[in-house]
């Protein structure tokens, strides 16, 4: 019953209502699993106590599109705040706390994280933001550079052979296929792939069509 409850304040809080006029605290609240309703409550409590008349909620995992953000998003106007209890509960990584700081600032409102005292609406915020984008930035930076790093010690080691192709990837099975009598046409729609590719890896592993079998 309790459970029933929280999704109808969700389904009610969510919907598109008439504005009045005036600045609006937009609260955004998500769980990851459906066990998760007493975070699900405090999340709710802390944006209420934060002044946000209207709330929208959903519970869906880290990874997952996250359609009532969307929708809280599209909610704001001009001088509104978006509002968050948790960093984690808004954004995925920092590169996606600073898309979704754009979309907030294209339509000219406000984000702010409660945990985290960050407002983008102050210049200590907006601070903050700068300096958790350039960190983002720079693991980014760092990660490419070791990837990079990475590929010159195996070629230099002689192990590095790239990305496999599909073609290639696939030429097992289509041996396989050719073996038993399928026509390269029909290989390549089984396994997805062109027939071109196909070809160039009956070329490249010398395959041979089962004799008797028609060109396709």
């Amino acid at each position: 019953m309790h459970q029933l409850n929280l999704w109808s304040y969700c389904a009610t809080m969510s919907k598109t209502l008439k504005r009045r006029g005036g600045r609006v605290l937009v609260g955004y609240a998500r769980t990851s699993t459906f066990d998760q309703t007493a975070g699900f409550d405090a999340q709710r409590r802390d944006l209420e106590a934060a002044g946000c008349k209207k709330v929208f909620a959903e519970q869906v995992s880290s990874v997952a599109e996250r359609e009532q953000l969307k929708a809280a998003i599209e909610y704001l106007r001009e001088d509104d705040v978006l509002v968050a209890t948790k960093l984690d509960r808004v954004a995925r990584s920092m590169r996606h706390l600073i898309d979704i700081v754009d979309q907030v600032e294209r339509r000219k409102a406000h984000l702010r994280i409660l945990g985290m005292n960050l407002d983008t609406e102050t210049a200590t915020g907006r601070l903050m933001l700068q300096v958790l984008g350039a960190v983002a930035e720079h693991e980014r930076a760092s990660m490419l550079e070791r990837q990079r790093e990475g590929i010159a010690k195996a070629k230099a080691e002689g192990k590095y052979k790239g990305r496999a192709r599909t073609a290639m990837a696939k030429a097992g099975e289509v041996e396989k296929l050719l073996a038993a009598g399928v026509n390269p046409t029909e290989v390549a729609r089984k396994l997805g792939i062109g027939r071109s590719s196909v070809y160039r890896a009956m070329r490249e592993r010398k395959i041979r069509r089962v004799a008797g079998v028609a060109p396709a």
